[in-house]
């Protein structure tokens, strides 16, 4: 079960996320007539409180009257824990598109978690710790989502809340003149996420569904046989075959009009000349007649020289994944294991 290594950095790229949303925090200080004196960004790091305020004490620059220092904030992972009220079956897969559009990638449901962050602010002034609580409280109600790309290889993006849990406040006033005094205020954050197991990338697309229905009970040596086949459909042009060309200006009434070269197409099969889709229902000499907006599409006008392009098989070939789309249908009978009868319902007129 657990032999197959995978590493998503589901918890690290979610640490990452959380702290870049305080990397731009700044302060500013006034002189006496109200003027801004100075602006500072605050500088953040990952690491926990402590290791900070113990540098802080050791700094052999601590009597200097300028802070080189603070303020400044650290945000660390505290802890993690399952969330059961975000709980799914973790037997259920779905599955996601790969690059190259022909494959794809199973995976079971993701597992709910809890990740605990901690983000400490330390100033030497209580005005410079306002400023930067004040900037940060008004975004958190009590949540605040971020999008994250949890597993690259099946690009699955989602929304993960930060949710503000408690906010304290220490004041250290112990100490002589010469100590340096450090506020410290603590906000405690969960961002629930969720992790992943591994994926498994050797699925193909289903591209054809065939049934066979047996009329008698003797499945090797049938007396006679139905085989039902379906496969995806193209609804619109992908190839932009350009086979021939409107040969006039049609408008959106139009159902038969001049083209090219009409030995270029085939009665009963669809066409698209711009963004619509039209049927051929019959082909005279250079001169179709067709139904107009099919497949959903809208009549526009269209003008001489603009391109025909024929829906085929290799349109059937290119369909995406999130493309709507129909089926090509075809029955064939059998009578003793020969093939007797074929329909096709492919290209038909609706």
């Amino acid at each position: 079960m657990f032999g197959n290594y995978f590493y998503h950095e589901i918890i690290r790229k979610t640490i990452i996320a959380f702290g870049t949303l305080f990397n731009n925090i700044e302060i500013k200080h006034k002189d006496k007539a109200g003027g801004t004196a100075s602006v500072m960004r605050v500088p953040i790091a990952y690491g926990p409180m402590q290791k900070f305020l113990a540098r802080i004490e050791q700094s052999p620059t601590i009597r200097k009257e300028v802070a080189i220092t603070l303020p400044r904030m650290s945000f660390e992972m505290v802890g993690v824990s399952y969330d059961p009220t975000r709980k799914s079956s973790t037997m259920q897969t779905f599955r996601a598109l790969n690059e190259d559009r022909k494959s794809v990638t199973k995976a079971f449901m993701p597992v709910p978690y809890n990740v605990n962050i901690r983000l400490s602010v330390m100033t030497k002034l209580n005005e410079d710790a306002l400023q930067i609580v004040e900037q940060i409280l008004p975004y958190f109600q009590p949540h605040f989502n971020l999008t994250i790309d949890l597993v690259e290889q099946i690009g699955e993006k989602r929304d993960i809340p930060m949710v503000l849990n408690s906010i304290t406040m220490d004041d250290d006033y112990e100490g002589d003149f010469t100590t340096r005094r450090v506020l410290t205020y603590t906000l405690d954050f969960t961002a629930k996420t969720y992790l992943f197991g591994p994926v498994d990338t050797a699925g193909d697309i289903i591209k054809k569904v065939q049934v066979d229905y047996h009329t008698g009970t003797n499945i090797k040596t049938p007396s006679r046989e139905v085989r039902y086949t379906v496969t995806p459909k193209a609804l619109k042009d992908y190839d932009g075959d350009k086979t021939t060309k409107l040969f006039e200006d049609i408008t959106e009434n139009t159902t038969e009009f001049q083209v090219e070269y009409g030995t270029e197409l085939v009665a009963k099969s669809y066409i698209q000349i711009g963004s619509e889709v039209m049927f051929i229902r019959e082909i005279s000499g250079d001169t179709i007649r067709v139904n107009r907006s099919e497949n959903g599409t809208v009549a526009t006008i269209h003008e001489i020289a603009d391109p025909i392009n024929v829906l085929t098989p290799i349109d059937d070939e290119q369909i995406d994944l999130d493309d709507d789309f129909g089926f090509n249908e075809s029955t064939e009978l059998f009578t003793d294991g020969k093939i007797y009868s074929t329909t096709k319902q492919k290209d038909v007129e609706p």
